[in-house]
C-alpha cells in the first residue's frame, strides 16, 4: 500500500458501533441501504462515518484478495463464475441483435422490459439447449455407450451454431412437450462407477 492507502484502524474502531447500528437497522428492515447510502453521501467529506465506512470497505477488499492470491481453489471458483457470466451476456447479446444490442428507449421502465424480454427469449433458448442435448445423452445411453463425467461437463446451453434468429416461426399450443428425463447417469472413471449428473448442471 501507498502511505496515503494505509487502513486507519483507528478510525474504524471509534465508530464502530455507529456502524453496527447502521447494519442491524437495515437488517431489522427500519432503513432501506438506498436512505443510508444518500445520507452518508451528503456532504461527505464532513462525515466521519463516512469515511470509517470507506476504511471497512478497504480491510473487506485487502482480505479478499488476499485470500485470491492466497487459495487457489478460490481462484479457480471465480475464474469460473467469471466465464459463465461471460458466455451468458455474449449469449444476451447474440439474442438481442436487434439494433445492435442498444437500448433506444430513454424511459427506465421500457429499458427494464426490454432487458427482461431479452433474458426470457434467452432463457427459452437455453431450456431448449438443455433439452435437445440432454435428449441426445440420454438415447446415447440407452443405445450402450458411456458418458463419462468429463464429457458431460463439456456440454454447453449457450451455443448458437443452430439457432435461426431470422424467418417466421410458428407455435402449436396444442403439442405436448416430450418427457425427458435431467437425471442422466454418468460413468466416472475415477472411482469406476456410475453416477447421475442433472443435465441441467452444465458448463460452458
Amino acid at each position: 500500500f501507498l502511505p496515503q492507502d494505509r487502513i486507519n484502524w483507528n478510525l474504524i474502531e471509534k465508530h464502530l458501533a455507529d456502524m453496527l447500528r447502521i447494519v442491524l437497522s437495515i437488517q431489522e428492515g427500519r432503513v432501506s441501504p438506498s436512505t443510508i447510502l444518500r445520507r452518508l453521501g451528503t456532504h461527505s467529506r464532513k462525515n466521519k462515518l463516512y469515511f470509517a465506512f470507506q476504511e471497512l470497505g478497504k480491510v473487506v477488499r485487502s482480505t479478499y484478495l488476499l485470500n485470491y492470491i492466497r487459495d487457489p481453489d478460490l481462484r479457480r471458483k471465480v475464474n469460473h463464475a467469471t466465464t459463465v457470466s461471460e458466455a451468458f451476456n455474449d449469449f444476451i447479446q447474440f439474442v438481442t441483435f436487434g439494433n445492435k444490442g442498444i437500448i433506444a428507449e430513454n424511459t427506465r421502465d421500457q429499458q427494464r422490459k426490454i432487458i427482461r424480454y431479452g433474458h426470457l427469449v434467452a432463457n427459452i433458448f437455453i431450456f431448449m439447449n438443455v433439452f435437445d442435448q440432454s435428449v441426445i445423452m440420454n438415447d446415447l445411453v440407452r443405445e450402450g455407450h458411456a458418458i463419462t463425467q468429463e464429457v458431460a461437463e463439456t456440454t454447453n446451453p449457450y451455443r448458437t451454431g443452430h439457432l435461426n434468429r431470422f424467418g417466421a416461426y410458428f407455435l402449436d399450443e396444442t403439442r405436448k412437450c416430450p418427457v425427458v428425463d435431467y437425471n442422466l447417469q454418468v460413468v466416472s472413471p475415477s472411482l469406476n462407477c456410475r453416477e447421475t449428473l442433472r443435465c441441467g448442471h452444465m458448463t460452458p
